[in-house]
């Protein structure tokens, strides 16, 4: 119920909604129970129980104005019995078929009135679910990702949302009219005949709890069915991404055998939940059936015994009244055991939803002045849990200047660069910007003075002109090739089929590792950042792409702050201070020459490159 609850806040405002369909549907509800009423006359003149020579049975005086039921019910009697006065038997039918095609096309026009309302509200709700889950997965820090498959994500923000749509939006009309539906039959029931009415509340409960049993039971196996759709995506897009590995090593028949293991335990949950799912329709008409076959035997004995209040036109239009009781109880419940697998569904969303960033701005964040002079870490640790990746980090990175951090894997350069950008906030310590704590500034400020050039180029499935503009929509066409010639791109753009408007496939698949590399480099260009970090930009390049891509790096360091990480430590020889990195911790630092003649770890690095 909590899941519910918190999804039908996604439906504010409800006053653009919920009063139009609420009036709507009763509108509906009344024009449809006029029609089941209007069998008692339309019996009567059919059975000829009523006729021109039968005034007794006749209202012959217009009833005074009144809020009520029986107001309106002598208000047709009285009219009903001037046109069989009038016309007769035969012109009373046709006054009564008329009546009934009429209220038929209100009530179905109402009901269209209403399912125009809940489109509506339909779209509204999975518009802002969507919104509100995108928007979260786009605040997370960045050890989220590394912890969660991408797969269960994807299925949280399409499957489940889907999902949610189909079995919890769609059902929220339930909430409303189907039980003012049941109340109003209910209530015209009841003016017919309590003793009958009181006998069918007796025996309809029993549906209820029995359905409810089989809704759990749906519940358990839903949540265990989105668990297994979000593996297999996860091995779609893992077998996506590493279909040349997949292939090299002969690995189909293997990859295709973990799919299949997770498609069969999927299929067969599916099974199992359709099996429940469907029980619940079947059962609830079969135990509607039940009670109506008992009210028929109680009601009829009462009838042909004549100690009930009813004729016999009146307990058949009693029945029928009765079995459309059926039909929103019926659509209660089946909407009850279908909406089970949107709760689990939309627990899995809301769970995204309630994430808290690691990373925010404080209530009275200000915007970071421009970048004048230093970056500096104080007494700086960061880790994960228990595990502690840097510790008692001192560092200044003086304006204009260059500073490479190198040293084995896992010791912690990447996390170091990644903290000046706030992709994640030390546990202890401090960095400042010119004196000023980051943390007390804007994530989106201290972000705008710094740009990143990875390793792995980070490229979107569109266009080299919308990929170089990334995030800079104002850019013009001249400052885009002012960018790529800075950073060597701009000769092999122009000889793509479609120039600059050429688009570059999924990750930049259609262009080389060098050519990808390049243009994320003009991107930092264009975006012109006084401090950049470079990620070991060149490692997975050959000679010749090594080549244009350094030079294209040594124009965009120009007269900028850089953070560079490297492997390869010929790339950093230049660099004004080396800082070696070991445990995540700061082992050595100076120049290039001097940490040689040091003959520490730096040097032992240096040998072993230029041994291999």
């Amino acid at each position: 119920m909590k899941t519910y609850l918190r999804i039908l806040q996604f439906a504010k405002p409800y006053s653009r909604f919920v009063p139009l369909y609420t009036i709507y549907t009763v509108l509906g509800i009344i024009f449809g129970l006029l029609n089941f009423t209007l069998l008692i006359p339309l019996l009567s003149v059919l059975f000829g129980t009523v006729g021109a020579d039968d005034a007794a049975a006749m209202v012959t005086t217009k009833p005074e104005f009144s809020l009520s039921l029986e107001y309106f019910k002598d208000f047709f009697n009285y009219h009903f019995g001037q046109v069989i006065l009038e016309k007769g038997r035969q012109g009373a039918l046709l006054f009564v078929c008329i009546i009934i095609v009429c209220s038929v096309f209100l009530s179905n026009l109402f009901k269209y009135l209403a399912l125009r309302v809940v489109g509506a509200l339909r779209a509204h709700v999975v518009k802002k679910i969507r919104h509100a889950t995108y928007e979260r997965v786009t605040q997370l820090h960045l050890g989220y990702f590394s912890n969660e498959r991408k797969g269960d994500l994807m299925t949280r923000m399409t499957v489940d949302i889907q999902e949610v749509e189909n079995s919890v939006v769609n059902t929220m009309t339930v909430v409303i009219r189907e039980p003012i539906s049941i109340i109003a039959f209910f209530v015209v029931l009841f003016t017919m005949s309590v003793k009958l009415t009181l006998f069918t509340l007796i025996l309809l409960p029993l549906s209820g709890i029995l359905i409810a049993g089989i809704a759990k039971r749906l519940k358990r196996a839903a949540q265990q069915g989105q668990e297994s759709l979000s593996f297999i995506l996860t091995i779609i897009d893992e077998t996506l991404s590493g279909i040349r590995v997949i292939k090299a090593f002969n690995a189909e028949p293997y990859i295709l055998d973990k799919f299949n293991q997770q498609n069969d335990r999927y299929a067969h949950l599916q099974r199992s939940i359709a099996n429940k799912r469907d029980l619940a329709s079947p059962f609830s008409e079969f135990m509607g059936v039940t009670v109506v076959a008992g009210l028929l035997w109680f009601g009829g004995n009462l009838v042909l015994n004549q100690q009930s209040e009813l004729k016999a036109e009146e307990f058949i239009t009693y029945i029928v009244l009765f079995s459309q009781v059926l039909v929103p109880a019926k659509a209660m419940s089946a909407a009850f055991s279908n909406i089970q697998r949107g709760l689990v569904s939309g627990d899995r969303i809301l769970k995204v939803i309630d994430t808290k960033p690691q990373v925010t701005d404080k209530p009275n964040a200000k915007v970071l002045p421009e970048f004048r002079h230093e970056i500096e870490f104080q007494d700086v640790r960061f880790g994960y849990g228990d595990h502690t990746v840097l510790q008692d980090i001192n560092l200044h990175i003086q304006k204009g200047k260059t500073i490479a951090l190198v040293g084995p894997s896992g010791g912690g350069k990447s996390t170091l660069a990644d903290l000046i950008p706030r992709f994640y906030d030390p546990t202890a310590g401090s960095i400042l910007i010119d004196g000023h704590d980051i943390r007390d500034y804007t994530t989106e400020s201290v972000r705008d003075k710094i740009g990143v050039v990875t390793q792995e180029s980070i490229l979107f499935n569109d266009t080299i002109f919308n990929n170089i503009a990334f995030n800079k929509t104002d850019a013009t066409e001249e400052e885009v090739i002012a960018a790529a010639k800075i950073a060597n791109a701009h000769e092999f753009i122009v000889k793509a089929p479609e120039g600059y408007q050429t688009l570059i496939g999924d990750r930049g698949s259609r262009l080389s590792g060098g050519q990808r590399q390049r243009l994320s480099i003009a991107r930092a260009i264009l975006q012109n950042p006084p401090i950049l970090i470079l990620d070991e930009a060149t490692s997975a390049l050959d000679t010749e792409s090594e080549k244009l891509v350094q030079e294209a790096l040594t124009n965009l360091m120009k007269n900028r702050t850089s953070v560079v990480i490297a492997h390869r430590l010929s790339t950093i020889q230049y660099a004004d201070e080396i800082v070696v990195l070991q445990q995540g911790s700061i082992v050595e630092r100076g120049t290039h020459e001097d940490l040689l003649q040091h003959g520490g770890l730096y040097a032992k690095l240096t040998q072993m490159q230029l041994v291999s």
